[in-house]
């Protein structure tokens, strides 16, 4: 049988069209018109009158965000648990320690509840608060944004929204990457629109987007020669790759309508199972479904039982994400929560997600689902 990947990219016909354009005029570098439209067009498809940076990934863009907001050695970053380690690796780059908070149940995300615990105790015992909160809208679903853009302001202390896995999610009909000072976008391969790899800084401070922009080519200074006042990074998104985005967010919409679909296709046909249980969608919450997930709740039944036979069959699934509060390499970091990211890990599963997944594909990995005991 042919494989079914987990979330593989889904390339269509402009993304050649924009590639082809960066080839003839010769833009191969990461300087060039495509670089700008991509920036201008996710710009006007978020709203909120926002200024992006096109970078070279998610993890790029969450580092200048750090940087930007005076974050160095000795301060800390509260930032989700359960995550990729992505959103949170940029936090040592600048020599602060992670705070991590566990998940709410309704969402996934960042607790609320947690979050106000963990500043109130870290201000209690170093005598400081710490100096930004790193929130994820995880597998595309909206964390509790009013009540942490609340807390966030309360406090005084700047929120990044890591909308890596989210973009073309809303929240109150807000689109997700547009709460706080920073917004965080990726375009990986395997993200709902990709440019091979990428990503996105995103603010309605244009300042903090020239800076951004400033940082990640290599922070040359206005000079007639190669001068440097600062230290910078090679961060920025190339021309061919932008061209790709350009095309793949032209199709962002369609992509969204059928993750939804994947997701809905799979509610139907095991909602009569009892082994699984889906993250729903609150009110007020509009899921991109990048990635469908569910809890297994068949005793002896455990993911990775699961995923191994359901590789046998030729089908990529995938464990949630380990929490960090869970590595090896943040095993010394604070940790407020109740183990709630802990139970998801040890009970849930990814399943393949991509946007051009066929009725037929569907069928058969819901087939094998149903099989397995």
């Amino acid at each position: 049988m042919d494989r079914i990947y987990l979330s593989p990219p889904h390339i269509g016909t402009l993304e050649r069209q924009y590639v082809n354009e960066a080839f003839d005029t010769n833009w191969i570098s990461p300087a060039g018109p495509h670089i700008t439209a991509f920036e201008q067009e996710l710009a006007a498809y978020l709203g909120e009158g926002v200024h992006v940076a096109a970078l070279s990934s998610g993890t790029a863009a969450i580092h200048l965000a750090l940087i930007i907001l005076d974050v160095k050695q000795g301060d800390e970053v509260i930032c989700s648990s359960f995550t990729f380690s992505g959103s949170c690796n940029p936090v040592v780059y600048v020599g602060a320690t992670p705070v991590f908070v566990d998940s709410e149940p309704v969402s996934w995300n960042l607790d609320p509840t947690f979050l106000r615990q963990a500043i109130n105790d870290r201000i209690t015992k170093t005598g400081r608060k710490p100096k930004a909160i790193i929130v994820v809208d995880l597998y595309g679903n909206p964390a509790k944004l009013d009540e942490i853009t609340a807390i966030s302001r309360e406090f005084g202390i700047p929120l990044i929204e890591d909308a890596a896995e989210a973009l073309g999610s809303s929240y109150k009909g807000r689109k997700l990457g547009t709460f706080g000072e920073f917004g965080i976008l990726s375009f990986n391969g395997n993200k709902i629109i990709t440019t091979s790899g990428g990503g996105a800084l995103v603010s309605t401070n244009r300042e903090f987007i020239e800076k951004a922009r400033f940082l990640a080519t290599q922070a040359r200074d206005l000079a007639p020669h190669y001068q440097h006042s600062q230290i910078g990074y090679n961060y920025r998104l190339s021309n061919v790759c932008a061209g790709i985005g350009r095309g793949q967010l032209k199709v962002l919409d369609e992509r969204v309508k059928a993750r939804r679909a994947n997701y809905e296709f799979y509610v139907k046909n095991l909602k009569n199972s009892s082994n699984f249980e889906f993250l729903s969608e609150p009110e007020g919450s509009f899921s991109n479904r990048w990635l469908t997930t569910v809890l297994i709740k068949t005793p002896g039944l455990y993911p990775e039982k699961l995923r191994l036979a359901l590789e046998k069959e030729n089908i990529e699934t995938r464990a949630l994400w380990k929490p960090m509060h869970l590595q090896p390499v943040f095993k010394d970091a604070p940790y407020y929560g109740n183990g709630l990211s802990e139970r998801l890990f040890n009970e849930g599963l990814c399943l393949p997600s991509g946007t051009a997944l066929t009725q037929e594909n569907l069928g058969r990995i819901v087939a094998y689902l149903k099989a397995v005991r």
